[in-house]
């Protein structure tokens, strides 16, 4: 058990991020308020979000997200179990993708929705909103499909 203790401290990390960052978003802001941060390029602007990534499926029964959720959490944590010891990369990966679909699985679970506020405006074309949770998710498959790519082009070895 000791061996995972610092991937459990990365996956809590990611988890409490995410909670403190989207309590204190709606301890400051109203729903649809925003405070620009870089103007014209990024902002907190909170909005719910009842759907899936980017609000697809907006307004789909909960119990959808639910069971897709429940489904991806143990496919993830079947890959974590899986990985060779020294796989510091994929776990690390694996671990934060968990982290992220629990921390908006708890939104669900809790509100019926997804509490958003990371709103970016990249050359007049605005990004959906996202949260800490969905940064974690993305930030483990980029280290996934990095690793190998890295693997493939012999940078570092499998």
């Amino acid at each position: 058990m000791k061996k995972h203790y610092v991937y459990l401290l990365i996956g809590v990390a990611a988890l409490v991020l995410d909670q403190v960052s989207k309590y204190m978003i709606e301890a400051v802001l109203s729903l649809g308020e925003s405070i620009p941060i870089i103007p014209g390029f990024f902002e907190l602007l909170y909005v719910r979000n009842t759907g899936g990534a980017w609000s697809m499926f907006a307004g789909t029964n909960m119990t959808v997200f639910y069971v897709i959720t429940i489904v991806e959490l143990v496919i993830l944590f079947l890959f974590y179990r899986s990985c060779e010891e020294k796989d510091r990369w994929n776990r690390s990966a694996l671990v934060l993708m968990m982290a992220g679909a629990i921390g908006n699985f708890i939104d669900r679970l809790s509100f019926q929705y997804v509490r958003d506020f990371l709103s970016f405006n990249l050359f007049g074309y605005d990004f959906p909103v996202f949260n800490i949770a969905d940064c974690a998710l993305c930030i483990g498959v980029f280290i996934i499909v990095g690793k190998i790519l890295l693997e493939e082009f012999g940078v570092i070895r499998k």
